[in-house]
């Protein structure tokens, strides 16, 4: 296989790979926020469950929470799962991430002094006006730096849905090498997720500037 060809299969991998990572993005950031709500309840119960449920996330391995979100319709409904592997991806990462986020903005939202809500109450604030316009700014100033280590992660942790042979960039450099008897596709491989991983931090670094108030 020429060096061209060989490029080429593995820059249509980088594309799925670039498709799980925004995609999980999109939806676990969100997700986190309302986790990270729920983990902050005041309702024992719900506190308690949630806590729960980011216990069970960040302690097993993303790859197992993969296979049982794939598998789950199978075993449990019976139904078939044809179709099933990408959004199962999908759905997979993002629930692993939003629990590593949710508490990334606990931390956050616990760094605020409580004084700020007391005075957005008087200032005639509700509490979702508080949040959005006082608060939430501040909270992403604050766990920008955490977030980007977490989304680096991400960037490299795509390769895991070879356990569903789902065809990203990873899995491909795998089968090349494993054809042509050649170290090269994981070369070309690490230096892909090294461009990438580099953008996403300088984007970062942007976000961190713009944030920072007394610049």
């Amino acid at each position: 296989m020429s060096f061209s060809v060989m490029l080429e299969q593995l820059t249509q991998g980088m594309v799925k790979t670039m498709g799980i990572f925004f995609l999980t993005l999109i939806f676990s950031l969100p997700l986190g926020l309302m986790i990270s709500f729920g983990r902050m309840s005041k309702h024992k119960i719900l506190s308690g469950i949630t806590g729960v449920i980011i216990s069970v996330l960040r302690g097993t391995p993303l790859m197992l929470q993969l296979m049982v979100v794939y598998f789950f319709p199978f075993y449990l409904f019976g139904w078939s799962i044809s179709g099933w592997r990408f959004p199962a991806i999908i759905v997979g990462f993002s629930i692993n991430y939003a629990a590593y986020f949710a508490e990334i903005y606990r931390s956050g939202i616990e760094a605020i002094p409580k004084g700020q809500y007391e005075a957005a109450q008087l200032l005639g604030y509700s509490k979702a006006g508080t949040f959005i316009r006082i608060i939430l700014p501040q909270v992403i100033k604050i766990i920008l730096p955490a977030m980007t280590n977490e989304i680096i992660t991400l960037v490299k942790d795509t390769s895991l849905a070879f356990s569903l042979a789902y065809l990203e960039m990873f899995t491909i450099a795998k089968q090349i090498a494993a054809r042509e008897t050649t170290f090269a596709p994981f070369v070309v491989a690490a230096v892909f997720y090294y461009i990438f991983n580099l953008l996403v931090a300088f984007v970062m670094k942007k976000l961190e500037k713009k944030m920072n108030y007394y610049n």
